[in-house]
């Protein structure tokens, strides 16, 4: 049914709505009063679709929150309702305090609520105004591609199920109650969801309905409709276009999709990690921005790939399309590098914990060059978490170490899932002539010795290709996190001001286990904001360059807000110890909060640079601190080590005595802080920086 129907129906009287009743239902209206009432009671007692003998895991994002909820993380529920809904529909909106209702008498008792939206027309903004409108603090999850109401065998909105997720059963499929109605209003006398979730935690047989949902029609076109796919005509293509680059002989996937009998022989696997949203790895949510490297499947690939799997992944007829070809990955993928960078190679122990290594090496050019791209070509995938760099100009003793605190621009830089930065056109980053290269290289020791080889590829622009404008990295850092033990759903934020005008080309978001969630807002001068990047699920294992499809105008003034959530529960798979409370540190059972971002002055060019990024980072540090973003810091916003160093000398620093520290205030505390850094370094010989000094930007590198 559509939302205009169903709008008209509300409308009708109670004779009219009884009478469209049953048209729905199949049943034609006749004068007598009789058949009409047999009519009737036929259609309430009509069957409800077909119950799923279970429920395969899925991922879907909430249209209020864009955080993403899995469902087989819930599994340490006693019972999780699911409830079809849409935008307009009148019975949906009726239902919503029964079902809030629902949720508040059985949440302490381990059952969880999830409304599910498949509806093709409703939009992200659409159900957020819904549930804004309605008071709807019920996630609502964007079933965009229908394949979790497919599966479920939905037909209508207000349709409840009530899973059991020891089983992952449905133990019940029916409607909330018998109150729903068009045009009719009446008390519920039947709570038949509420008798399921009862007898589901009692460890009972849920009573059937005996009624079906008299919810608004949700039009499923390709479940109503199902088109013949095949591997040849429908699914090669796609692979090819989409994944093949990863999936081939030397490629960074598991497996290569060479032919046929390897891509059936994962089929189930493929539908798993799709349905899930683990694959293709590129986590920035399609509702928010649009990106130029966005490697994401569209809506009807994701629904060709997984259909065909569920219609056994028939071949088809012809040649095999990849088959057909030998694809070997290329040794670099951007072609012949100018230059090749050899990290020194370092053996990585089987076990034990290994500090932040910070080798270097001679910068070979004795010229200045303009870098348009790099590549790092890591060769233990599994022993190498991260490399950074940074251009040195002056050339470390021997012995020593090549420490971020004398980093000035980035060469490239390398985390699981990204390997190449390639710069827009006509933009590049100089690198002076001599020096050297300085690396920031974290390994992990995966249960085997092993001597890894990085090597990074440079291409500069040739000396007639000079680019007119200059690219610049900074971070968004907050090194004050503090993530509660056993908390599944911790805020984080901090924010970078702009001093003058600047175009944002893309976003690097970086946490460690504990990230669940990440997210770039714009505030404008105006107080007017904008969300730019959504990561609903944060994946340690897939990182890299969010590339903006236009660059964002920064204008002066306006600040850059990032956000992270944590899960530092037990529901997180890759949680090292929920027990514990986490602070910002170097290794991986650590935490960090750490957005890249790459950007250029909008005033600046190759022949007028300018030095604004020293001015950007000087206020990085109320950027950490103002946790609510309004220019100042009061004592309740301190927390973590500088939180606590400060907090003791709060008084002293608050020089107008208004409660707060500005910004001249605490300017006035770094330049003092500076100044005992400066002479404690003359007292005595250098040390290596604490970890805090991982989040400091490298005029460029990450």
């Amino acid at each position: 049914m559509n939302v205009a129907h169903s709008r008209a129906l509300g409308r009708l009287g109670v004779f009219g709505a009884a009478a469209s009743a049953l048209l729905i239902y199949g049943f034609a209206p006749t004068p007598s009063a009789t058949a009409a009432q047999q009519a009737k009671d036929a259609a309430a007692t009509a069957p409800m679709s077909a119950m799923p003998a279970s429920v395969d895991n899925f991922m879907l994002v909430d249209a209020q929150t864009m955080e993403a909820h899995e469902l087989y993380r819930m599994a340490d529920d006693k019972a999780i309702v699911l409830v079809s809904t849409g935008v307009g529909c009148p019975i949906a909106r009726a239902m919503t305090p029964a079902l809030k209702a629902l949720r508040d008498k059985y949440k302490a008792q381990g059952v969880e609520m999830y409304l599910v939206d498949s509806n093709l027309q409703d939009s992200r903004e659409a159900i957020a105004a819904e549930a804004k409108e309605y008071g709807i603090d019920i996630p609502i999850l964007m079933d965009s591609n229908q394949l979790v109401g497919e599966a479920l065998g939905v037909t209508r909105t207000a349709e409840v199920f009530v899973i059991t997720p020891k089983t992952w059963k449905v133990a019940y499929h029916g409607p909330v109650n018998d109150a729903a109605d068009y045009g009719i209003q009446k008390a519920a006398d039947k709570p038949f969801a509420d008798n399921a979730v009862a007898a589901v935690l009692a460890g009972n047989p849920a009573p059937p309905a005996t009624q079906a949902s008299k919810g608004c029609l949700v039009d499923f076109p390709a479940r109503d409709k199902k088109a013949k796919l095949t591997y040849v005509k429908d699914v090669a293509p796609i692979l090819e276009a989409k994944c093949v680059a990863c999936h081939e002989e030397g490629g960074i996937g598991p497996f290569a999709m060479n032919n046929y009998a390897m891509v059936k022989g994962f089929a189930p696997m493929i539908r798993e990690v799709i349905r899930t949203d683990r694959m293709p790895p590129y986590n920035a949510d399609p509702h928010i921005g649009k990106f130029s490297d966005d490697k994401n499947l569209s809506a009807a690939e994701i629904k060709t790939l997984v259909h065909w799997v569920e219609e056994g992944a028939p071949r088809g007829e012809g040649k095999d399309p990849l088959g057909a070809k030998h694809l070997v990955a290329a040794e670099w993928p951007l072609g012949k590098p100018d230059v090749v960078l050899n990290v020194p190679a370092y053996t990585i122990p089987a076990a034990g914990v290994v500090d932040y290594q910070h080798p270097w090496v001679k910068n070979p050019e004795t010229e200045g060059k303009w870098l348009k791209a790099s590549t790092v070509k890591v060769e233990s995938r599994q022993g190498v978490h991260h490399v950074l760099t940074g251009y040195m100009k002056d050339v470390p003793k021997p012995g020593d170490q090549g420490f971020e605190n004398a980093w000035g621009v980035s060469v490239g830089g390398y985390a699981v899932g990204a390997e190449s930065e390639i710069a827009p056109k006509n933009v590049g980053t100089w690198i002076p002539p001599g020096g050297a290269i300085g690396f920031q290289t974290h390994y992990t020791p995966f249960g085997k010795e092993v001597t890894d080889h990085t090597q990074i590829a440079l291409y500069f622009y040739k000396d007639n290709e000079k680019p007119d404008l200059v690219m610049h990295n900074s971070v968004i850092a907050n090194q004050n996190i503090v993530i509660p033990a056993n908390d599944g759903h911790h805020p984080e934020i901090a924010y970078m001001e702009f001093p003058h005008d600047a175009l944002l080309y893309s976003a690097f978001p970086h946490a460690h286990y504990r990230g669940a969630s990440s997210s770039l807002w714009i505030r404008y001068p105006d107080g007017q904001e904008k969300e730019l990047l959504s990561l609903p699920r944060y994946d340690f294992s897939w990182q890299r360059d969010y590339t903006f499809a236009e660059p964002v105008k920064v204008p002066a003034g306006s600040k850059l807000i990032a956000h992270f959530i944590y899960d530092n529960s037990k529901r997180n798979p890759a949680n090292p110890d929920s027990s514990k409370t986490v602070v910002w540190g170097d290794q991986s059972w650590e935490e960090m909060f750490y957005m890249a971002v790459r950007y250029r002055w909008t005033e600046e060019t190759s022949k007028h640079l300018v030095n604004y990024d020293e001015e950007l980072n000087a206020g990085r540090m109320m950027g950490m601190l103002d946790s609510n973003v309004d220019g100042r810091i009061e004592k309740a916003e301190l927390k973590g080590r500088m939180g606590e160093m400060i907090g003791k000398y709060f008084d002293q620093l608050d020089t107008n005595h208004d409660g707060y520290l500005d910004k001249n205030e605490l300017a006035a505390m770094q330049k003092m802080m500076s100044s005992q850094r400066r002479r404690q370094a003359d007292a005595k010989p250098a040390a290596p920086p604490a970890a805090a000094s991982a989040a400091t930007p490298a005029a460029g590198g990450k």
